[in-house]
């Protein structure tokens, strides 16, 4: 089990790559509602634990417990079944399929979990419109600004209902206008749905956003709340 009350938790992660220990002994969790934001420089190791929470990377050794579930037992299906199930994300440059219109986009996740056509494009354009880009429906990535393109995915993200959101860097290719209209819709519907949101950022302004911001450096990390390592 998690610790009480945590959706997600990790325990002694350590990951190196080559001679580089990107992760020494990090403890981490979060609770559902809960934005979380991990701040730290260049090479500190914050995208290395998202990726160990979101099952993309497994750590060299340490656990990770999604729920009931030992994430970092599960084999290559059984991660990206749950990554398509339960988690969400959104990257700094959206990462939207090109070829696909923005309604098809954020339908995506739906139609991978077995949603009819007909049914997911409904959920995506009730997402796009709360989201307030619902005139970029029609429109293909490539047609539409950056910060349009940027709330598509995070409609994206929040289409399946995920109760974990992943969000690394989501504002890092935007102007501070754009960046800030993103965060207040993103975190407002995360907490709206009971999601939790790990947030990776090196932003102060970004990290603003959230409930409980965890600092990572030198491959650990400090709980700025606790103030403790």
């Amino acid at each position: 089990m998690t610790p009480a009350g945590s959706l997600l938790a990790a325990e002694g992660l350590h990951k190196a790559f080559g001679q580089t220990a990107a992760l020494d002994g990090v403890d981490f969790s979060i609770h559902p509602g809960e934005v979380v934001a991990v701040l730290g420089p260049s090479g500190s190791g914050k995208s290395t634990l998202l990726h160990c929470l979101a099952g993309i990377v497994l750590p060299d050794s340490g656990t990770v417990r999604y729920g009931d579930h030992d994430v970092t037992g599960m084999n290559d299906a059984q991660r990206s079944a749950l990554r398509r199930a339960d988690f969400g994300f959104v990257f700094q440059f959206g990462q939207l399929v090109p070829e696909l219109t923005c309604l098809e986009n954020v339908a995506l996740p739906l139609r991978l979990n077995g949603v009819k056509r007909k049914d997911a494009q409904r959920h995506a354009r009730e997402w796009l419109e709360r989201l307030e880009v619902e005139d970029t429906a029609g429109s293909r990535p490539g047609e539409v600004s950056g910060g349009q393109g940027q709330r598509v995915a995070v409609a994206r993200a929040l289409a399946a209902r995920p109760r974990v959101i992943f969000a690394d860097e989501p504002t890092g290719a935007l102007d501070s206008l754009n960046g800030e209209r993103v965060m207040t819709l993103l975190t407002d519907a995360a907490r709206d749905t009971n999601a939790a949101v790990v947030l990776v950022t090196h932003e102060a302004r970004v990290a603003a956003y959230s409930d409980r911001e965890v600092v990572v450096r030198d491959g650990k990390v400090k709980d700025m709340l606790a103030g403790l390592i």
